[in-house]
């Protein structure tokens, strides 16, 4: 499992030199994403996927558990009040707790597609000014090492927050 550090370089020029480093640690470059002001050519930087621009999977995660919990509610409501001659399993419970949650999770998720990532939000008036969000994926034994190496050779690069491991529920 793979945990995100985040970097904000004030220019193209540092963003490159900071990929470079990172590339000479072994971190590979389908492991780092930049994030620009729309219209910034990144040049050779990897640009940022629609799953880490949007929240495509927290909206997904949300409306999994919600429409879970609806199909569940459902599910016992028929279950305890069925149509008359008609015997029903426990098993409806089920096919509607599974049904719901697809349900719920492909809605939220078309939802999440057309949404800023929430977690990208701190940075938003950053990258608008210019500034390139630099995200490095790596494995926890890294995290400290990758760290050190970014401050210490790009005094200029600010942050190296990590992103949570749990999804943050509304």
């Amino acid at each position: 499992m793979r945990r995100r550090l985040y970097f904000l370089l004030p220019d193209l020029r540092a963003a490159v030199r900071t990929a470079d480093d990172l590339l000479l640690a072994r971190i590979e470059d389908r492991h780092i994403h930049c994030l620009a002001r729309r219209g910034t050519d990144l040049g050779r930087l990897r640009e940022a996927s629609a799953l880490q621009k949007t929240d495509l999977v927290h909206g997904a995660e949300v409306g999994l558990v919600i429409g879970g919990i609806g199909g569940f509610l459902l599910g016992l409501f028929v279950i305890y009040t069925p149509p008359e001659g008609v015997r029903l399993e426990l098993a409806t419970v089920l096919a509607t707790t599974l049904g719901g949650g697809l349900l719920g999770g492909w809605v939220a998720s078309l939802v999440g597609a057309a949404v800023p990532n929430s977690r990208l939000r701190q940075y938003e008036r950053a990258i608008e000014a210019g500034r390139i969000l630099m995200m490095v994926d790596l494995r926890p034994a890294r995290i400290a090492e990758i760290r050190e190496l970014v401050h210490r050779r790009h005094p200029e690069a600010s942050g190296g927050a990590m992103e949570p491991t749990l999804p943050a529920f509304p």
